[in-house]
């Protein structure tokens, strides 16, 4: 048996950056076509106009470099910079964006021509209970209940009679030894953290191997 601790998934707007110039400035005006007149961006920061501004100075710096003019090379580098910079700053924008409206925010992520990357999902941490390597051990796991932290716990060998204390831990997980195989044992937690004692856990119980 095992309770659950419910977790939270962010969904993050990120810039698929070309590496070639034209490429970028192709990514750049397309994200800027989407923006125009969006509902959900009625203010981007940076605004629109200065980020078609830095694409058309990009532009007329590769135009430069491609004729091979003196020093358009260094200038063309900067300008990408330029705008990168400004792209990043837009993100951020619509990711604040999509942060007030987790429901929806994958949509309003794409509809600004940005892609959507989902922050790895962890799993929900549980309290459960597990065979140990060694007959007659449990290895005991409960969701931590904050960055510092103690924990007490208990176990049962008689449906919850009884009680017997193992050692209290800084870490939401513990083990029991020397249980007698095919019997069932019963285990519950409580944790301490600075606000105060927590409320003792509801048992959960297995059958011991």
């Amino acid at each position: 048996m095992a309770t659950t601790s419910k977790t939270t998934h962010r969904v993050s707007a990120t810039l698929n950056l070309p590496a070639k110039v034209p490429a970028l400035i192709t990514y750049a005006e397309g994200i800027v076509t989407n923006m125009t007149g969006n509902a959900s961006f009625p203010n981007p920061s940076p605004a629109l106009t200065i980020i078609s501004a830095a694409i058309t100075a990009l532009q007329a710096a590769e135009t430069a470099t491609l004729a091979r003019t003196k020093g358009a090379a260094t200038t063309r580098n900067e300008r990408r910079t330029d705008l990168v910079a400004l792209l990043q700053q837009l993100r951020t924008s619509v990711q604040t964006t999509a942060d007030g409206n987790a429901a929806n925010a994958p949509s309003i992520i794409q509809s600004a021509g940005m892609a959507v990357r989902k922050t790895p999902a962890r799993k929900p941490r549980v309290f459960s209970l597990k065979a140990g390597a060694v007959s007659g051990t449990v290895k005991i796991v409960a969701p931590a209940a904050a960055r510092r932290a103690s924990y007490e716990w208990q176990y049962s060998v008689d449906g919850g009679k009884t009680w017997t204390a193992l050692p209290g831990t800084l870490q939401a997980k513990t083990s029991v030894s020397g249980l007698t195989a095919g019997s069932t044992v019963e285990v519950k937690y409580q944790a301490l953290t600075r606000t105060g004692e927590g409320n003792w856990s509801a048992p959960i119980s297995m059958l011991v191997q």
